[in-house]
């Protein structure tokens, strides 16, 4: 059985190689080939032996999944729309910024913690993506952007944020297997300090994130209170506030005191008072941190509305006066529906809306 190359680990290749009597140092040159020259077919491979060539094409495919759709925003966010095999969707979005290129990149089809803030979270969760849907996101925003070879200078793609649509630390084999791929200097070269994951706080993972990757933390946190974070990020029932924070406090000491980020949702009339804000500099105390405010970006039947910029701004400087950054959140591509927390499968909005009589 053909399988997909992309699922396929460093050390895994290596192996393979050896068992079918080919030298180990070959695992190199085809990782350089297709991580970091986005080549697309083996024969591209000009420095491999042909019985070579024709081992890999025998054995494995570099087949990607479909782009149904791509949009571009006003303010050139892109917003892809990829299709698996099996016609499961999901979105994938790339940020230019004058200084770098950020992916913000999905780990499951849908979601299974229904944040009330979040679209995605109206999606159930279908299934979590393999190591190698992972990596296509990323192949396929390079392949948009002409973006090869990776080690370029003043390459497009230069920070990758796990913000997109699911919960990574719920998926965390396939994230994990997947960002150490992005970190291989050997060929999608990107930094463990250019790879932002974000959790909604499962913290036995917080701490094997840790010890097996290193990368910076985000925390989904969005409330000062367990009442209210139940109710709008669920699973804080099971992983309350103050057990969050002594996680996130060991991961900066894990991490040789990697400052976390703390999301935090502006919701008028919700989570916005100045209580909160002290509440929240009560809460981090102590723990190397900024505090990212976000204001709301609706979508259709959502429950909340944005707090106001006066409020925001309030909000900001009572958090940056107690010695904490507090930069609120420019947001990006709201056009094309490609904003934090507007991501959902379009099969699904399609779906329906039908329903709802809204397409004929």
């Amino acid at each position: 059985m053909i399988k997909n190359f992309f699922d396929l680990s460093k050390t895994a290749l290596g192996s393979f190689l050896l068992e079918n009597r080919q030298q180990k140092f070959r695992t190199g040159q085809i990782w350089d080939w297709i991580y970091n020259k986005g080549a697309k077919n083996f024969f591209e491979m000009i420095n491999l032996s042909t019985s070579l060539r024709e081992l890999l094409t025998a054995n494995f495919s570099l087949d990607r999944a479909h782009i149904s759709r791509e949009l571009i925003s006003l303010d050139e966010t892109r917003k892809l729309l990829l299709k698996f095999i099996d016609n499961n969707e999901i979105e994938t979005v790339f940020i230019p910024e004058e200084s770098r290129g950020t992916i913000c990149v999905s780990s499951q089809v849908g979601c299974t913690l229904t944040c009330k803030f979040c679209h995605t979270g109206t999606q159930k969760l279908v299934r979590s993506l393999t190591a190698g849907e992972i990596i296509m996101q990323l192949m396929h925003v390079k392949d948009s952007l002409d973006d090869w070879p990776a080690d370029k200078e003043g390459r497009s793609v230069s920070n990758i944020v796990m913000m997109g649509m699911g919960e990574p630390l719920l998926n965390y084999d396939n994230v994990s297997q997947a960002i150490k791929i992005m970190m291989d200097p050997h060929g999608l070269n990107i930094s463990k300090h250019k790879i932002t994951l974000s959790t909604s706080g499962i913290i036995p993972n917080i701490y094997k994130c840790a010890a097996d990757l290193g990368v910076n933390l985000a925390i989904s946190l969005h409330a000062t209170t367990d009442e209210l974070r139940n109710e709008i990020v669920p699973i804080n029932k099971k992983y309350p506030i103050k057990e969050l924070l002594e996680a996130c406090y060991q991961y900066s000491k894990l991490t040789d005191r990697k400052r976390i980020t703390f999301e935090y949702v502006m919701l008028k009339g919700v989570n916005d008072s100045i209580k909160d804000a002290k509440r929240l500099i009560e809460l981090i105390s102590g723990i190397p941190a900024k505090v990212n405010l976000i204001p709301f970006n609706p979508w259709p039947g959502s429950p909340y509305e944005c707090s106001s910029t006066a409020g925001i701004e309030k909000f900001a400087n009572i958090i940056e006066r107690h010695g904490y950054k507090s930069p609120v959140r420019t947001p990006r591509g709201q056009d094309i529906m490609a904003a934090c927390g507007q991501l959902k499968s379009e099969s699904v909005r399609i779906a329906q809306n039908k329903v709802k009589g809204i397409f004929n």
